[in-house]
């Protein structure tokens, strides 16, 4: 018979996130739980993974229970060899700032996720050089902040965005197609914290109307790239990507909305794998664990 005198719900999970990447070496995953075990904490999920070119060492560990963050870093890295890079996080939504310019799809799909409690992010701001996607960010509940380009040199607008922007002190700056290209010293500041969003055509069909280029040649694909925010422009560590069939029916019209369809999807995901703590960036390439 059940026990009628338990508790009829469960204490919520406390949920942490564990990342450690360095030279291989045996019996890093035994030395790494055994901390995990000694701390009273339970895991829920691990994933490791050797890169084999350089026999380096990745590994996710998600576990519950309460730490001490501090104390727990102390034990893994006597645990673990002197290099270990180790990242301990909560599953708290990290805080971020979107950047966007006259194109609403990818803007508009963090704004319902974020309003619903889907995106495992809390949108601080909006920062536009632009005024149009006001109405739905703030119809949303999201602070909306319109600095204009115009009459300035791309050093001072950057100055200025940089200025709100650091206003929030986000963890993350996403690039919800802000149509706009960063200096390396805008870059700078959000080094492996910036995430971008474009259309996987490139470098092929570079330039204002890539669909219709691409309609043009008759391609049988198209899809979506984010990736992390270098100084060589759309070439850093790519986080997620999509692909859609299309085929000879379809119009330029066609193959753009479903590539704009596809963009907001693949920025959406990409950024709650960051957020989630999925992503370890090696060289200029990223291991991501599903």
């Amino acid at each position: 018979m059940p026990n009628l005198a338990a508790p009829l719900f469960r204490v919520p999970l406390m949920i942490h996130y564990l990342l450690i990447d360095c030279p291989d070496e045996p019996g890093l995953v035994f030395r790494t739980s055994e901390v995990l075990f000694r701390h009273g904490l339970n895991i829920l999920r691990n994933g490791e993974f050797v890169e084999p070119h350089d026999h380096h060492f990745f590994m996710r560990t998600e576990f519950d229970g309460p730490c001490d963050p501090a104390v727990l870093l102390r034990d893994l890295r006597a645990a673990l060899p002197a290099a270990a890079a180790i990242r301990l996080r909560d599953d708290r939504p990290r805080p971020i700032v979107v950047l966007a310019t006259r194109e609403h799809h990818c803007l508009s799909e963090l704004l319902v996720r974020h309003f619903f409690g889907q995106l495992h992010a809390q949108i601080l701001a909006v920062i536009s050089n632009h005024d149009n996607l006001r109405p739905i960010t703030e119809r949303l509940d999201v602070p909306y902040h319109h600095i204009s380009a115009e009459g300035l040199s791309r050093e001072a607008h950057e100055a200025a965005v940089l200025a709100q922007i650091q206003q929030y002190q986000p963890e993350f700056v996403v690039l919800a197609r802000y149509m706009r290209i960063l200096s390396p010293e805008f870059v700078a500041h959000f080094s492996g914290h910036l995430l971008n969003i474009h259309h996987s055509f490139l470098p092929a069909f570079i330039g204002a109307s890539p669909y219709a280029q691409a309609y043009e040649r008759g391609v049988k694909s198209i899809g979506a790239t984010a990736h992390f925010v270098t100084d060589q422009l759309d070439q850093g560590p790519i986080i997620a990507q999509s692909v859609i069939p299309t085929d000879h029916t379809q119009s330029a019209r066609d193959m753009a909305q479903a590539g704009r369809d596809g963009e907001k999807l693949t920025l959406a995901r990409a950024l709650t794998l960051v957020c989630r703590e999925q992503v370890c960036v090696h060289r200029n390439k990223t291991i991501v664990f599903e």
